[in-house]
């Protein structure tokens, strides 16, 4: 193979590739002949991280209900991503990891931009998915979405992933619509010692972690850490990509007995991370459209803490944290500052009947700088409070086999007012091989400051396709305090069977009615001094139907090999209630199917084999193909606790686009074939 570094690419980007792939082959080659000595050896190395099918039921999940509950238990469509599934799945990312989850839509726009959602309406700000790391909000109010660029820890670190389709607004309040993501990292105790890790890659250009877990006396477990890493760009057809991605974090956790019942967490992080994109963005000015390289710079922290109390009779609550982001885009600047408290109180009210109540408070102060493009309409400062308090009711209607939930939350923001957000759930376990769960619920969307309190300017050139007249036109989107709260109600039906040591279903089916979606209406159009101006506002004129299912199929043929099937389908239809409105959301920008196919292999000789494929149908509405990815893991454990992996991204094709389109003039980029190495070692 020829090298011409004449052409422009580095030594790295030609050379690292190529030696990384070729070592993947050669491994693999090696690796198959164990894999079939298999059949003849029953020496197998004990990894005491995997679970049995049955343990994997078993495990705890606390987004639910908002306490300790076995997974097969819970009245809703929940799945929990294990530390041992991140690990051996090869994501760098918290958006890669959440692929594994059934119901979730993850694009990738670019190498630092993602759109993810839950059962619909996904995009660069999809605004229908509450996402928590250890119960801290990361969405920003400005438009009800998170921004997945800044959000990062150690993997290493990330004890469980729980992910809830469907609404979760009852205990979490507004914006937990279509579902509920909860990254819990791992208790301090459970990190003692230290971990390095380093790799490099075709992608991954250079990455590190290192974290080390002590001890103050016999009651407070610690740990540090740090990570860095640097990504390399994305392939684009049309335009340089200029997305390369790099950032730095550091944190702490600290966990502790304060008595005999009393726990605390206290936990912080520091990130300062720099990534790059191409934009489009409009001018008043010949020739009216740019295209242009932004480079966005965040830089951030935040500090949680929460006491715990554990008796017999009652668990007690409180936790409260603070949360500063300072993003720098082009387009716009914001920077703003949470405070947030939350208590909640669980207890016993009688034999058959157990109660868990809470209120909370945030406090949300932002500064906002824009351009033409996007600004602040009113102030560049907004202070912003949520109230909310909820109840919820658990009756044990026939011990151990029907258990009836009811609750609400009531919530107060300062656009809308009070939110009522109730739901009922019934959970039926005839016996403990089958389960069988309903719930009716409904969630609300409150508005974000980009809807009550921004301007939004857009130009169409003259002498064009979309603007065939001598002068711009000028699309100027303006906020309303009439925008109201959109509204669902969701229907649920759910079904868990684990009758068979290798063999669990898990079934779950879902209709959701929307009401009061986003629109935008014509108010005004004139002639300014040189262009046409359309004022638009944004209005509640649509309605529309989700409905759909997901399946998982976890079966384990042999002590070492364990397979996860997953499909998830849906069907999305929006109407205007106002012939005169134009659509906010498009139907066409989710896809009907996802499948993924995940194998693991336990080898002799320390080693594992892993694959993964997944297949994602056409998106209509980003103009996107349907595409099917595998990638694959070789991981091999030479002596004590150090471990090799070498990892392949998407190998079937060179690259391929997973959305054509992005938001607010966002030039999205295409998937690429990737390898890379790392090195980990605990001592």
């Amino acid at each position: 193979m020829l090298i011409d570094f004449t052409a422009g690419q580095s030594w790295r980007r030609c050379l690292i590739p190529s030696v990384l792939n070729t070592l993947l082959l050669v491994l693999l080659l090696l690796t198959f002949p164990a894999l079939q000595a298999l059949a003849e050896t029953a020496d197998l190395p004990e990894d005491l991280t995997e679970l049995s099918l049955e343990d994997l039921m078993e495990i705890e999940v606390t987004s639910v209900s908002k306490k300790p509950q076995k997974l097969a238990n819970s009245a809703s469509a929940v799945y929990v991503i294990t530390r041992e599934d991140i690990r051996r799945s090869g994501v760098t990312s918290i958006p890669e990891a959440l692929r594994m989850a059934p119901g979730v839509s993850v694009t990738h726009l670019n190498n630092n931009i993602w759109g993810i959602s839950i059962r619909g309406f996904n995009s660069q700000f999809a605004n229908k998915l509450l996402v928590l790391i250890d119960g801290r909000s990361i969405y920003t109010p400005l438009f009800s979405g998170v921004h997945w660029d800044e959000q990062d820890t150690m993997l290493e670190d990330i004890e469980r992933i729980e992910v809830i389709r469907g609404p979760g607004a009852t205990l979490w309040g507004a914006n937990a619509v279509n579902g509920v993501i909860n990254i819990i990292t791992r208790n301090s105790a459970d990190t003692q010692g230290c971990l390095a890790a380093m790799g490099t890659g075709s992608q991954e250009r250079a990455f590190g972690d290192f974290r080390y877990g002590g001890q103050l006396g016999d009651k407070i477990n610690y740990r540090m850490y740090g990570k860095y890493f640097d990504r390399g760009t994305l392939s684009a057809d049309t335009h340089d990509a200029a997305d390369s991605w790099n950032s730095l974090r550091g944190g702490f956790r600290a966990d502790g007995r304060l008595a005999l019942n009393d726990t605390f967490t206290f936990q912080g992080d520091i990130y300062n991370t720099d990534t790059g994109s191409t934009i489009e963005y409009s001018n008043l000015q010949p020739p009216y459209e740019y295209t242009m390289k932004d480079s966005p710079a965040m830089k951030g922290g935040n500090l949680l803490f929460r006491w715990q109390r554990h008796s017999a009779a009652s668990d007690l609550e409180l936790q409260t944290y603070y949360d500063r982001t300072d993003r720098d885009e082009f387009m716009l600047h914001e920077k703003r500052d949470t405070f947030d408290v939350n208590f909640q109180h669980r207890f016993q009210a009688a034999g058959f009947q157990e109660i868990i109540w809470g209120a909370g408070y945030r406090f949300s102060r932002d500064n906002i700088r824009g351009s033409f493009n996007a600004k602040a309409h009113n102030s560049y400062h907004r202070s912003d409070d949520i109230y909310s308090c909820f109840l919820q009711d658990e009756l044990s209607l026939v011990p151990e086999k029907l258990t009836l939930i009811l609750g609400s939350k009531l919530e107060h923001n300062n656009y809308t007012g009070y939110e009522v957000q109730p739901n009922a759930r019934i959970l039926w376990s005839p016996n403990k091989n089958h389960t069988f769960w309903a719930a009716v619920s409904r969630a609300v969307r409150t508005p974000s400051r980009a809807e009550h309190d921004s301007e939004i300017n857009s130009i169409a050139p003259p002498n064009t396709e979309i603007n065939p007249y001598p002068f711009p036109i000028v699309t100027n989107i303006v906020s309303s305090d009439d925008f109201d709260s959109e509204e669902m109600t969701a229907y649920e039906l759910g079904y868990r069977f684990l009758g068979l040591e290798y063999l669990s279903v898990d079934l779950a089916v879902f209709y959701s009615d929307y009401d009061k979606l986003r629109t935008f209406r014509l108010t005004d159009s004139h002639l300014e001094s040189g262009y046409l101006l359309n004022t638009i506002i944004y209005d509640n004129d649509m309605e529309g139907t989700v409905y759909g299912g997901e399946v998982v199929l976890n079966w384990q043929p042999q002590a070492w090999w364990n397979l996860v099937g997953i499909y998830s389908y849906q069907y999305m239809a929006l109407d205007l209630t106002d012939n005169n409105a134009v659509k906010g959301y498009i139907a066409g920008a989710d896809p009907h199917h996802q499948a993924s196919l995940r194998s693991r292999f336990d080898l002799p000789e320390n080693f594992e084999l892993d694959f993964w494929l997944r297949y994602v149908d056409v998106l209509p509405g980003k103009h996107t193909d349907s595409y099917i990815s595998m990638d694959m893991r070789i991981g091999w454990q030479p002596f004590g606790d150090f471990h090799l992996d070498l990892v392949g991204q998407n190998l079937l094709d060179s690259e391929h686009p997973e959305c054509r389109e992005g938001t607010a003039g966002l030039l999205s980029t295409e998937v690429e074939r990737s390898v890379y190495l790392k090195a980990t070692w605990r001592f």
